[in-house]
């Protein structure tokens, strides 16, 4: 039998990088053809209380134009979603139907919230599946806010927290080389901490929880530093891009949990020449606070009834006291 020669470690490290670069330049591509297909969303007034109406009524008809284009280019899985995001009563802070698609859904009354959650989706998740994805409506941002919200109101009617689905960027699918990578994550926490610091310049006395799921976490870890949030927590996690909670650079209490069941538990925990997000958040090492998610499969942690869901409402609602640790 011939062993193959290995690489040297100086060969390897440049093959890797060589590897990472090509990588984040085949991401940006991903979705590029529906770009020219929808129209560029119209400017909205800045975010204020005064302003809130407003920009509701402006992103419902965006949403309503951008039906008419899906349904003449027979983008039938658009339409669909679309349909769905028409539902009389909800609200949208933001939406851009090119590419796969953004979309920011506000739950409640932000404005005067005593309390917010914000929803930040993982991998896979596009306008077409902000609703809906297979008979697990809770595993998408729309389906998990409302069940959060849900729960939080079993716990504490009339409660006045206010959740938000925040697909404010464009997440990497599971099956593309750029889940390995912060790429999309960079995009995507620039965007997230310019919405944090907007919702806590409308309503400042709100205490804000990042609700983080799979690589949702990636992006609340690089997006965390500095920002006027009391709790931050990621579950089904590929890690924050850094060692330890401490190294978020965040006051924030820091939460983390997987289910038994969710296959992240069989994902390296690595990081290395822009490859991998680093230690795992539930590991001691990392620092958080573990909360208990049962055998919550990778999208089950916002499944009614489950104990991920309550731990999550109880975090969202500070009562961290509350929640069961693992």
């Amino acid at each position: 039998m011939i062993t193959p020669r290995l690489p040297r470690t100086r060969g390897l490290s440049r093959c890797l990088a060589a590897v990472a670069v090509v990588i984040a330049v085949w991401v940006t591509t991903l979705g590029a053809g529906r770009v020219n297909m929808y129209a560029r969303p119209g400017a909205l007034p800045a975010l204020s209380v005064s302003t809130l109406a407003a920009r509701y009524k402006v992103n419902r008809r965006a949403i309503g134009q951008a039906l008419k284009t899906a349904r003449r280019i027979q983008d039938f899985a658009m339409a669909g979603s679309l349909s769905h995001l028409l539902a009389p009563g909800r609200q949208f802070l933001s939406f851009d139907a090119r590419g796969t698609g953004r979309g920011v859904e506000v739950l409640g009354d932000l404005a005067h919230a005593r309390r917010v959650a914000i929803l930040v989706p993982g991998a896979d998740t596009t306008l077409t599946t902000f609703d809906v994805r297979g008979h697990r409506p809770y595993a998408t941002p729309g389906g998990g806010a409302r069940a959060l919200l849900d729960q939080a109101r079993r716990i504490e009617p009339g409660t006045d927290l206010a959740v938000i689905a925040w697909l404010g960027y464009s997440p990497p699918k599971v099956t593309s080389a750029g889940v390995i990578t912060d790429f999309r994550a960079d995009t995507g926490a620039a965007r997230l901490r310019r919405f944090v610091a907007d919702v806590h310049r409308l309503n400042p006395s709100a205490r804000t929880t990042l609700v983080c799921h799979s690589y949702g976490s990636v992006v609340c870890g690089e997006a965390v530093r500095g920002l006027p949030v009391s709790d931050v927590v990621a579950f089904g996690s590929p890690g924050m891009s850094t060692s330890s909670a401490a190294g978020l650079g965040t006051r924030a209490r820091v939460w983390a949990a997987r289910g038994a069941n969710d296959w992240m538990r069989l994902v390296p925990h690595v990081r290395m020449f822009g490859l991998g997000f680093g230690t795992d958040p539930v590991s001691p090492q990392f620092g958080a606070r573990v909360f208990a998610a049962g055998a919550a499969e990778h999208s089950d942690y916002l499944r009614p009834g489950s104990v991920s869901l309550r731990n999550l409402a109880l975090i969202a609602l500070g009562r961290g006291s509350q929640v069961a640790l693992a």
